[in-house]
């Protein structure tokens, strides 16, 4: 797998996301159906649930494996503890 291409997937998905939030605030200002707008927000929240996937696919793959590989104990208990962080956030 490579970085660039997750990382581009990431960046299409935020800025369709990014798209899609400035559609619903134009729904709602112009008193749309309250389901039409549901369901773009829905899909918008796919779309940033996709978006986290794939940068933490990018992470464990580069990152945290290089933090692991390396001789530094220091290194692998922070890259350990941000994931956790992560998954908590995750979570809520």
């Amino acid at each position: 797998m490579k970085r660039v291409h997750v990382q581009n997937d990431a960046t299409t998905n935020l800025k369709k996301a990014r798209s899609m939030i400035d559609k619903m605030l134009s729904m709602i200002e112009h008193d749309e159906y309250c389901i039409d707008i549901m369901t773009q927000n829905l899909a918008t929240i796919g779309l940033l649930k996709s978006a986290h996937q794939k940068l933490m696919e990018n992470h464990l793959h580069h990152c945290f494996t290089n933090a692991i590989e390396s001789k530094q104990k220091n290194k692998k208990e922070e890259m350990v503890e941000e994931i956790l962080q992560v998954t908590k956030l995750l979570n809520k």
